[in-house]
């Protein structure tokens, strides 16, 4: 049996007798052609096979049940069989994983999921082969995205000067948008980096709270941190807090502000009222670079007050230099069943929403 010369990542594609007629491959009439396919994969780095299966071939039987094909592993060769769709993305995701591990990169449960994301998209998407994604550099290592619509969002944040990040919680809409700011201040293309949010509600009543005013918006401002802490090492968090290069604040704090050669990002934004939304994107001064990320169904205004997010989406769709990315369910790259809870929460609201329009029908 012939071998194929090796693609690109130390992948040999091999034929196998039993496959249909692919570049050279024997038909074999018990499948239709284009309903079955098998293809066979070897690895050339043995030290590398025990991340890629996964501890008891835990990251395989994860590829199988969410592909709906067959994964048999023996030495340095996976043999995949199933669905032609099925197995294609098989293939794919494997190869991007393996692209990952000779670069020296983490592949993990968490890489396998994102691979499978990636992978099960439109075919036509011109962003594949998944290795020359796009990733945001900064010093702690390389980030990438973990979802397509991830790609679409960090092409968003370096070109334009303005994102709206919207959609489920888990989606990555703030991560990488710290991530970004981080590498321009790293790059030395913003002198600052500022992050934003409401603190407790729209009306920012934080006095029922103790201590001092940094004590009393920490605690809704600790996704920031924490975000912060990822990209880099603690100490020069902490000394760039101080020293104003990093500044956490309340939305309240913008007002009067003139932002310039900043890197500004209003998380939560859901929860600010319309005249806060404008009051923060005012601030926009020279050289400055704005994110507001949110979820318009986690609005935790008082009944009857408008949403700025919401008010802003409708009226800025479309303004030449301001981007919008929509997350949705699919793009959650939390633990799986972040997703699945997130779109149980959204049928259930579906139907509520039904009920109440039928109702009001009834009564008409």
């Amino acid at each position: 049996m012939t071998q194929l010369a090796a693609p690109a990542g130390g992948i040999a594609l091999r034929p196998d007798p039993r496959a249909p007629h692919l570049g050279g491959m024997a038909p074999n009439p018990a499948f239709a052609p284009d309903s079955q396919r098998i293809v066979t994969l070897s690895f050339d780095d043995n030290a590398l096979l025990p991340m890629l299966y996964g501890e008891h071939d835990r990251h395989l039987s994860r590829i199988e049940q969410r592909l709906g094909v067959r994964i048999a592993s023996r030495g340095n060769r996976v043999t995949i069989s199933g669905g032609a769709e099925g197995a294609g993305l098989a293939e794919s995701v494997l190869r991007s994983l393996w692209q990952r591990l000779e670069k020296g990169d983490a592949t993990g449960m968490a890489e396998v999921e994102a691979a499978l994301r990636m992978a099960d998209g439109p075919a036509e998407d011109p962003r594949l082969p998944l290795a020359d994604m796009p990733a945001i550099r900064t010093r702690k290592g390389a980030i990438a995205p973990r979802s397509r619509t991830q790609v679409s969002y960090m092409d968003m944040l370096q070109r334009q000067e303005m994102v709206f990040g919207v959609g489920p919680a888990g989606t990555g809409k703030t991560y990488l948008a710290v991530a970004q700011g981080v590498a321009l201040l790293m790059a030395g293309r913003v002198d600052r980096i500022i992050l934003s949010r409401p603190a407790v509600e729209a009306g920012e009543r934080l006095g029922f709270l103790p201590g001092d005013m940094k004590e009393k918006v920490d605690p809704y401002l600790r996704p920031l941190y924490d975000a912060l802490h990822d990209m880099m090492p603690a100490d020069q968090v902490a000394r760039r807090l101080v020293s104003g290069e990093i500044e956490i604040a309340p939305l309240a704090f913008m007002r009067g502000r003139t932002l310039a050669h900043a890197f500004a990002i209003l998380d939560e934004a859901q929860n600010t009222t319309p005249a806060q939304m404008k009051m923060f994107l005012t601030r926009m001064g020279e050289g400055t670079r704005m994110v507001i990320t949110g979820d318009p169904s986690q609005v935790d205004l008082p009944p009857g007050q408008k949403s700025g997010l919401v008010e802003a989406l409708s009226i800025l769709d479309g303004v030449d230099g301001i981007g919008i990315t929509r997350f949705a369910e699919k793009d959650v790259v939390r633990h799986p069943l972040v997703g699945r809870i997130v779109s149980a929460y959204g049928r259930a609201d579906a139907a509520a929403e039904g009920r109440t329009a039928s109702r009001g029908k009834i009564k008409e």
